[in-house]
């Protein structure tokens, strides 16, 4: 692998806004390119070094998905069933209905909302962390907010729009972490790490860090344009409970961890050491395009030209409109702060992206990565 255009690149964002940035490349099992630039801390001026844990966000979404296809693999689920069949306080659901003279009007929902819906976000869900009844549970347990009571709570919110008929970004993943403990029986974080990430191997990837973590938590920044420098931001604001496991937006890891679970997809599901956690039959159908022609109108992000959406994934499904370099079905998800999956099952290589900035510069920096790195191969 050429690897000086990929480390130029990555040393052109650590001298620009992003204050530390990494990237391992895997190809065939084997570690190509790893090369990290930039300060853990700015304020101290200390270099980023290995095993540093940092927040993941939505790459979190990518684990909760395999987590649930995992049920559906063993028939305790059906992507076609009713979600209320699970978790019965979504048997009845309002929606939003915009009227002809602009009024807004809540009527019963027409349509189920779907297990399938939660995998690709056409439940019908908001973002919005802030409403009436995300408050009140918040309130009513302390602070708490165990997993499943938050399920229980978003279901009072009323929908957007038909369960079934738009694509829109929101809390889909959470709810499916609520409905893995549900049907499973254990809670979602056991349940990750005695299916995934203990098999794995994967120490350092977690809700909840013991001490010794904590010392290795990376600082957080958000870029300043006024100041014309990174700010230290740190805290995940979307953990709105100490007890609540965002399937969303929760989990912790390093670069070094979560890339040993991104590549047992690239390997079909299967690690190089055995270990399997999809079958190769579930990896294609997750990074299936799911979208209709209506809901890829919503589907509209820059960085995501080119792109489907999966079953929790994106998924590339052309050339011409991506500009991208890799392969058709080349799939992943990204972060918040900015990091960044490639999983390619078909030229068999996996990269995992991090930095630690949570206006993230995402437009610009994941479709220009990918293509140093398709180049650089």
């Amino acid at each position: 692998m050429n690897s000086r255009p990929l480390t130029e690149f990555i040393d052109r964002l650590t001298s620009w806004r992003i204050p530390w940035a990494e990237v391992m490349v895997i190809h065939r099992n084997e570690t190509v390119f790893r090369y990290r630039s930039g300060y853990s801390s700015l304020e101290e001026e200390t270099p980023i070094e290995e095993g540093r844990i940092f927040n993941i966000y939505s790459m979190t979404k990518i684990m909760t998905c395999v987590a649930a296809l995992r049920l559906v693999e063993q028939g305790k689920l059906l992507l076609n069933d009713p979600l209320s069949a699970y978790l019965p306080e979504y048997t009845e659901m309002n929606v939003r209905k915009r009227l002809p003279e602009g009024k807004v009007a809540i009527e019963k929902a027409k349509r189920p909302v779907r297990v399938r819906d939660l995998f690709t976000m056409t439940a019908g869900f908001s973002y919005d962390i802030g409403s009436p009844s995300v408050q009140e549970v918040v309130e009513r347990t302390e602070g708490k907010v165990p997993t499943r009571a938050f399920a229980e709570a978003l279901a009072k919110e009323p929908l957007l729009f038909e369960p079934g008929t738009r694509w829109n970004y929101s809390l889909c993943h959470d709810v499916l972490g609520a409905l893995v403990e549900v049907v499973d029986g254990r809670r979602f974080s056991t349940y990750i790490r005695d299916e995934i990430t203990g098999p794995l191997g994967m120490h350092d990837t977690c809700f909840d860090l013991s001490d010794e973590q904590q010392s290795r938590l990376i600082p957080q920044y958000e870029y300043n344009d006024k100041l014309g420098r990174p700010v230290r931001k740190d805290g995940n604001g979307y953990r709105i409970g100490t007890e609540f496991e965002s399937g969303g937006a929760g989990l912790l890891s390093t670069v070094s961890d979560y890339a040993l679970f991104l590549n047992a997809l690239t390997n079909k599901g299967t690690s190089p050491d055995g270990v399997r956690i999809l079958s190769p039959a579930m990896v294609d159908l997750m990074r299936t395009d799911q979208l209709t022609e209506r809901m890829q109108g919503d589907y509209s992000w820059e960085q995501l030209t080119g792109y489907g959406y999966g079953l929790g994934v994106r998924t590339h499904v052309s050339k011409a409109r991506s500009g991208s370099l890799s392969p058709l079905g080349e799939f992943g998800w990204s972060g918040a702060a900015g990091c960044m999956a490639i999983i390619d099952p078909d030229s068999r290589l996996t990269v995992m992206y991090a930095q630690h900035l949570l206006n993230n510069q995402e437009p610009y920096v994941h479709p220009r990565l990918r293509n140093i790195v398709y180049a650089s191969l």
